[in-house]
């Protein structure tokens, strides 16, 4: 009777562990390393600044950048409220 206490007893134990260390990364906002590669930050190497008239297609053209590498080069950047002195990046790796 002893023994099977103690295996519940353990494998309670072992459900809360679980269930707290999801908990604490869910409140982190981040994965557990061991499920999911660590990203790696955008990098920015030259910057734009951003002049009167200018917009997000036109700075691609005039660098001659791809749109998918100037997204990701600008994460956050929002097109429809670029404002002048804006920097953009422009060169640089995701």
């Amino acid at each position: 009777m002893a023994k099977s206490n103690n295996k519940i007893a353990m494998l309670t134990n072992f459900v809360l562990i679980v269930a707290l260390l999801v908990i604490v990364s869910m409140a982190e906002s981040r994965e557990i390393g061991i499920l999911k590669g660590k990203q790696s930050a955008p990098s920015c190497d030259k910057v734009y600044g951003v002049a009167s008239g200018d917009t997000c297609f036109g700075v691609t053209q005039m660098f001659n950048l791809t749109t998918a590498f100037f997204d990701s080069v600008n994460p956050n950047l929002n097109c429809t409220s670029l404002f002048v002195g804006q920097w953009l990046c422009i060169a640089g790796s995701a």
